[in-house]
């Protein structure tokens, strides 16, 4: 293309911008002509009104030229922080992502409680549960657990000082969570926790110790409350489940450790994979049957229902769900057939996560949002 082409054509788009539409295409027709007779052709001759051009063609403009930008603003991005907490004396660090194109409503809080070895990034990156805030609109709340408090960054789950309300690491993750939704406008009836393996653990003592907090809990490769009380009996109850006759743990009898609310029954959804030889499934059935033992009613009220599926990459689950007779959620347990101790559906990115299963972060906030709890009853 010659330089005196370009040259006019760039006028032609200059008096387009300024919506002089005549001179622009004066310019245009300027340039037709250059071109005709440089390639020894006839010129050929625009009649009738000046035309408004929308789009400059791509090919009649040097790959040097400005193209014409439509003022759209860009899209606002989702914020992921750094933040500290200070609660007995100690300062606690999280993280804390806000959804994109949040204009100020008071939005729902997710609270995600890592596991053993991992940090809020690596949890964050794994479940995907950022990505999932942007599209439905909730705020995410990360604590991480330091390793002073636990060399592997595990919550302490299975020590006694930490299985009760206003002690401990559950006290301190629920003033935690008080203060971010104090400080950033959370939907308070709508207050949800959730976390993996440890964070499964400590996701089902804080709801329950809490349930004036926490709307719904998730329970993802965890334990039940109270269901060990030293290091020993955690790694006895992780390979085997607690027996209710176990005599290591006193089983029912030990639980009463846990905090246990006469306030409300936390609904809980469990997910929990079958291969998991980390922390034995049968753990995942013990969630599901204290949360069950914590509604008030008669047993007979409750309903069942049982459904065998295959994810979209063809992992095998049976999903149960427990509800009353209007329809209302009390628990939900999801048993993934062939996986081990992985966020199911999860995200190479992050560690201990399975792409092959049903999306456990998005089952668990279809059933969180299905949730609410009035503050402080």
């Amino acid at each position: 293309m010659n330089t005196q082409f370009q040259l006019f054509m760039r006028d032609a788009t200059r008096l387009t911008q300024a919506g002089r539409l005549n001179e622009a295409t004066e310019a245009i027709q300027r340039a037709l002509e250059g071109m005709a007779a440089a390639a020894g052709m006839p010129a050929q001759t625009f009649e009738g009104e000046a035309f408004e051009v929308k789009e400059m063609p791509s090919g009649l403009i040097g790959t040097d030229q400005p193209t014409l930008q439509q003022d759209v603003p860009a899209p606002q991005a989702g914020r992921f922080t750094d933040e500290r907490f200070m609660h007995g004396g100690v300062t606690r660090q999280y993280k804390l992502y806000q959804p994109a194109g949040r204009t100020g409503e008071a939005l729902p809080l997710v609270v995600m409680l890592h596991g053993c070895t991992q940090n809020p990034d690596d949890f964050a990156a794994g479940t995907g549960m950022n990505a999932l805030a942007d599209e439905l609109g909730f705020v995410v709340l990360y604590p991480a657990q330091s390793q002073a408090a636990n060399p592997q960054g595990c919550w302490n789950w299975f020590e006694h000082a930490h299985q009760k309300r206003g002690s401990g690491e559950p006290a301190a993750l629920a003033a935690l969570t008080l203060s971010v939704i104090q400080a950033h406008g959370i939907d308070a009836r709508r207050v949800f926790v959730a976390g993996l393996s440890a964070g499964g653990a400590m996701a089902d003592i804080v709801a329950n110790a809490y349930p004036d907090i926490f709307a719904a809990a998730g329970v993802h490769s965890g334990l039940p409350c109270g269901a060990a009380g030293s290091v020993a009996e955690a790694f006895a109850v992780m390979s085997g489940g607690t027996p209710d006759t176990s005599p290591l743990t006193g089983g029912i009898k030990k639980r009463r450790g846990a905090a246990q609310p006469a306030v409300r029954a936390v609904p809980t959804i469990v997910f929990h994979g079958d291969r998991d030889h980390t922390v034995h499934p049968r753990n995942g059935e013990q969630v599901i049957a204290a949360a069950l033992g914590r509604v008030a009613g008669q047993p007979e009220k409750r309903r069942t229902h049982t459904q065998q599926g295959v994810s979209e990459k063809g992992r095998h689950y049976t999903r149960i769900v427990h509800d009353d007779h209007d329809g209302a959620a009390l628990a939900e347990h999801w048993v993934v057939h062939g996986a081990g101790h992985a966020w199911s559906g999860g995200q190479a990115a992050g560690s201990y996560t399975d792409a092959g299963g049903p999306d456990a972060t998005r089952e668990m906030l279809r059933f969180f949002l299905a949730q609410a709890c009035t503050p402080g009853a």
